[in-house]
């Protein structure tokens, strides 16, 4: 099974790869697309931009700065629709990969993935994007199919481990990506391909690079993943298909269970959920204000910001490398979540007292800024790891049943995929609404307040995950 593993890392290098190309990208998308349809009044882009100018004078007068906060801003709007989207259908995706199989069900979100590469690249509309964007959001399902498939293939004591290999390729990736996506922005397709009068958008080139890189990822999977869903190992049970069954039972024999109750798994579940949501719309919060705070206070560069979200990015891959994948077991998914909680509140309030010192102690707000990153780093290599694995080990170590060929399970709502697809679920509603509360802080009340509020909030997640900490995995 370890050649499993290997397979699904690869897999998802190439996934998020693909995924966070397009990420730097969006502030100059949007403004190609205003000027080509800024003659246009009545047009999609113009109706949108007008929600977005009413929605942002709720919370921020007009200013110096208005328009280009209401660009960001959209391309806020933009990542919410993915996120809600995939709030919408994970739980599906999940659900169906238990009854029809983990390979064919994520082989079927890749052609959606290719669909919507395809629609990118011919997407000269701000509204052909958007619908490139909406079919992406409904097929996104290479993460939490890789998620259930570690956890068909490992034993709930190197299942930790395993999934620390999903934090290590987000981060990776997210060091990569952008990077890159930035680079063949400014290198335009041949003039050849207009041959056939086919207009393209001003990104193709960054388009097509994800269209190869989706189209290798699903013919890789397709010839190298082998089905895992019921081909699980049973706690205590060394190499299931090797032993004699009879009626589900393995040498006479049941096969062994998890030592918490139905009812207290399903209960640990639904508070995981819960706090999935609440971190992520804290944390996704500080990821998208932490650009507007070096800018407005700073006035970095976007290189300089590349610089510092690819450190926190080298840092976080190292930490999920060389600490996360070697102490999960030890130390507990529960208690390395709340250690990472912990850290990111430390994060807000160094960035919290940050603006205080930008004017007069310039040297002080740089190492407070540093002192952020590094706890930032911290809590991404930590906390949506520790929560997902704690997450998978309270559901099924569904088998099969060598007599009638079909997969077993103890309850319908501890199957994995539908599990771990509702605890992605809660995650991304988080980041759905996250960046927008954020934002709409940042501009009412400031970095300042903004940061010392989440700092309390994420806090109270921490004295709320004390209980959690005691409970055992599994």
């Amino acid at each position: 099974m370890a050649s499993v593993q290997t397979i699904v890392f690869l897999s998802l290098v190439l996934d998020l790869f693909a995924f966070t190309i397009p990420l730097p990208l969006f502030p100059r998308l949007i403004q190609w697309y205003t000027e080509r349809e800024s003659s246009i009044p009545n047009g999609f882009l113009s109706r949108t931009l007008q929600f977005v100018t009413a929605f942002r004078s709720l919370f921020y007068k007009s200013g110096a700065h208005s328009k280009r906060w209401d660009v960001v801003l959209l391309g806020g709007l933009m990542g919410s629709v993915f996120s809600t989207l995939q709030f919408l259908v994970s739980p599906r995706i999940g659900a169906l990969s238990d009854r029809y199989g983990r390979k064919p069900i994520l082989l079927l979100t890749m052609i959606g993935n290719l669909l919507s590469a395809l629609i990118w690249i011919q997407s000269t509309t701000f509204a052909s994007y958007m619908l490139s964007r909406v079919v992406g959001g409904l097929s996104e399902g290479n993460v939490q199919l890789a998620i259930a498939i570690l956890s068909d293939v490992t034993s709930p004591e190197t299942r930790s481990k395993a999934l620390a290999q999903v934090g290590i390729a987000f981060a990776i990736c997210f060091c990569i990506g952008p990077p890159i996506g930035a680079y063949f922005a400014s290198r335009p397709l041949p003039t050849s391909w207009n041959t056939y009068g086919i207009d393209l958008n001003v990104y193709a080139a960054p388009a097509f690079l994800t269209f190869v890189l989706l189209a290798a990822e699903t013919a890789f999977l397709f010839f190298a993943l082998p089905e895992t869903r019921g081909k699980g190992k049973i706690p205590g049970v060394p190499a299931l298909t090797k032993l004699a069954t009879k009626n589900g039972h393995i040498n006479g024999k049941e096969p062994a269970k998890p030592t918490r109750t139905v009812e207290s798994r399903l209960g640990l579940l639904k508070s995981l959920r819960r706090l999935h949501f609440f971190y992520l719309a804290i944390f996704s919060g500080v990821e998208f204000t932490l650009t507007f705070l070096t800018f407005d206070l700073l006035d970095w560069s976007n290189t300089q910001n590349g610089m510092l979200i690819g450190s926190i990015g080298i840092i976080s891959a190292l930490l999920q490398g060389g600490y996360v994948r070697r102490s999960m077991s030890k130390v507990g998914e529960g208690k390395m979540a709340a250690r990472g909680v912990f850290s990111c509140a430390l994060a807000l309030v160094f960035l919290a007292l940050l603006p205080r010192y930008v004017e007069n102690q310039l040297s002080l707000a740089m190492k407070l800024l540093q002192l952020s990153a590094v706890c930032m780093a911290f809590t991404s290599a930590t906390v949506v790891n520790a929560l997902t694995s704690f997450a998978s080990l309270q559901c099924d170590q569904g088998h099969v049943d060598e007599v009638t060929g079909k997969v077993t399970e103890e309850h319908p709502q501890l199957a994995k995929g539908k599990s771990l697809g509702q605890f992605r679920s809660s995650g991304q509603l988080g980041r759905a609404i996250g960046p927008l509360l954020a934002c709409a802080s940042y501009w009412t009340f400031g970095p300042s307040a903004t940061y010392a509020v989440s700092a309390v909030a994420m806090l109270g997640l921490y004295a709320f995950m004390r209980p959690i900490t005691k409970i055992k995995s599994t």
